[in-house]
């Protein structure tokens, strides 16, 4: 007799960005609460909204996730950080409430692992592992990487501007002390 876990339909997706900044740069966006207080701002049509609800960022840190309006489905979702590691830049965000399982998932997991590649670049590697329920494995749920490649993108971006701004500060400042002497 099968039970409902070995009828239900497993499987994963991964897609990878190279970024051009090392992994420590990346991971302080990526690691704690920052990359979820972007992406509304960067990427409005992804996430309009997140909220923490519990946490500081580390592994049991709970996420309210706003949609945009018109996103099919549920208006939201909680996600909970269920394992975050900040040496080998690791974390796992599994998703607890509404979202992906109102659409026939009963587990969808997200993990992103910043990989240095060399010395000045790293890979935002984002998997994304999810089972679908019996009821929906003739008909499974459509499962895409692109929201995660889209919010790789922005991100690295955003963490190549602010370099670029507190390099360009910087250079201002050595300038200035330099002709102050």
């Amino acid at each position: 007799m099968a039970t409902e876990l070995t009828k239900a339909m497993k499987g994963s997706l991964c897609h990878e960005f190279e970024t051009g900044l090392t992994a420590a740069d990346v991971w302080e966006a990526y690691g704690g609460l920052l990359v979820g207080n972007l992406i509304p701002k960067l990427l409005p049509e992804v996430f309009s909204k997140v909220e923490l609800v519990e946490g500081d960022g580390g592994v049991g840190t709970i996420l309210l996730v706003t949609f945009p309006p018109g996103t099919p489905g549920s208006e939201t979702m909680e996600e909970k950080f269920i394992k975050v590691d900040n040496e080998n830049y690791i974390k796992e965000a599994l998703v607890t409430e509404g979202g992906f399982l109102y659409h026939g998932f009963q587990k969808y997991l997200v993990r992103i692992e910043i990989i240095g590649k060399g010395e000045k670049t790293s890979i935002i590697r984002s998997t994304i592992e999810y089972e679908v329920d019996h009821e929906h494995a003739n008909n499974p749920p459509a499962v895409s990487t692109s929201g995660l490649a889209t919010i790789a993108e922005a991100v690295t971006k955003y963490i190549k501007e602010q370099k670029a701004l507190e390099n360009s500060w910087v250079f201002y400042f050595q300038r200035k002390v330099r002709q102050d002497r």
